[in-house]
């Protein structure tokens, strides 16, 4: 029998596909409400690998990633969906919308990607929402599976993940000292 251990607090970051600036910070500003202050930002560049979004969201669109600060229990990531998902409604007209928000999360060996979609590769976590493993980080670098998005393995995207990867890294040292010394000061 397997020992359930403690489990560590996971790095939120989202995922945007858009076309106006304001859009974004307007959306940036609801995110960062739920879930405090930004600490990483990374693009804008060209969004150019499907056509996907073209139809309700126009052409020349963009991508950018941020991440937040605090470091969450990935128990109610679920959640997370939901909420992006309250945002992108805000931000619709007649219906359509005119900004994207993919939540998901980063650990030490793993990104998360949630969805509202179903498919053999995702895991259902509650209130219509999956978790899907898209990169994962072995052998010191980032690698996709065949379901991964194209334009999660593009050299953009894998930056992005390696600077986020190295600031949790960073983040949870410092938790687990914080934990020693305070083990050592009761113990």
């Amino acid at each position: 029998m397997g020992n359930i251990k403690k489990v560590l607090p996971v790095k939120i970051f989202c995922g945007f596909i858009y076309k106006e600036e304001k859009v974004f910070e307007e959306a940036k500003i609801k995110l960062e409400e739920r879930w405090g202050e930004t600490d990483i930002e990374y693009g804008p560049f060209n969004f150019d690998f499907t056509d996907y979004y073209e139809k309700e969201m126009g052409s020349d669109l963009k991508r950018r990633f941020i991440s937040f600060e605090k470091l969450y229990l990935p128990e109610d990531a679920y959640e997370w969906k939901i909420f992006t998902n309250r945002v992108e409604k805000i931000f619709s007209e007649n219906e359509k919308r005119k900004i994207n928000i993919d939540p998901g999360y980063i650990d030490n060996s793993k990104v998360i990607l949630l969805s509202t979609k179903d498919y053999y590769h995702r895991i259902y976590l509650g209130k219509g929402i999956y978790a899907e493993i898209t990169l994962y980080y072995s052998e010191g670098k980032y690698n996709f599976f065949k379901w991964t998005y194209p334009d999660y393995r593009t050299e953009n995207y894998i930056n992005f993940f390696l600077k986020l990867r190295e600031r949790y890294r960073c983040q949870i040292k410092k938790i687990q000292e914080n934990e020693k010394n305070v083990d050592k000061d009761t113990g």
